[in-house]
């Protein structure tokens, strides 16, 4: 067993390690209005779940760039708005193409085949293509930052005001979400991703 002490590591290190071991994660693709121009910015964030379900809350960190933040943290905190998608395999491929950094007055959206849609409550378009979105309103925005004081994270929480579910993917009469049709994306380490594999069932103890 190596035991490494985190404050002997440096941020590539620890980045590694957590990226490495902390799978799979999900990848939140989520659509703000740039602070500039109102362009549609769009990128993909794995360190990202669900918060809390009363009131339904999700949280997504968004990392700084030297130092500054990103266009869809900027945006999300400005305007208070934004739209998260599931991401799943039929869009996987497009979706990574947005990770690319792009000046902020640049929609990364023009290097996709992507249609955006209204959203019904909130100002900020959603992607036509994707099987979920959630519409969100921004709940907290928390900055950490690293030992010499620096801000290197945020912390964006949103609160969903709006679902919009495909029918492949929502059994109505159930209320349940179809995930075998969903088939959601998974993060892994470096450039690697995942499916959804063989599913099992633990019945919880009572």
């Amino acid at each position: 067993m190596h035991i490494l002490r985190a404050d002997e590591l440096n941020a590539k290190d620890t980045y590694k390690l957590l990226s490495g071991t902390v799978v799979p994660r999900p990848i939140a693709f989520v659509t703000t209005r740039s602070s500039i121009n109102g362009a549609v910015n769009a990128a993909p964030f794995s360190f990202y779940n669900v918060v809390s379900a009363e009131p339904p809350l999700l949280a997504i960190s968004v990392s700084r760039a030297d130092g500054r933040q990103k266009d869809t943290a900027r945006n999300a905190i400005a305007h208070r708005e934004f739209v998260v998608h599931v991401s799943d395999e039929s869009i996987i491929e497009d979706i990574n193409k947005t990770a690319a950094r792009l000046d902020p007055d640049i929609s990364e959206l023009g290097m996709t085949d992507f249609s955006v849609t209204d959203s019904a409550c909130i100002s900020v378009p959603g992607i036509k293509e994707a099987k979920v979105r959630f519409e969100c309103i921004l709940e907290r925005h928390l900055p950490f930052q690293n030992d010499s004081g620096e801000t290197t994270t945020d912390l964006i929480i949103g609160r969903v005001v709006c679902f919009h579910l495909n029918d492949q993917v929502y059994d109505a009469d159930k209320g349940y979400i179809r995930t075998d049709e969903l088939k959601p994306a998974a993060r892994l380490a470096g450039n690697e991703y995942a499916r959804l594999g063989k599913t099992y069932t633990l019945v919880r103890p009572t």
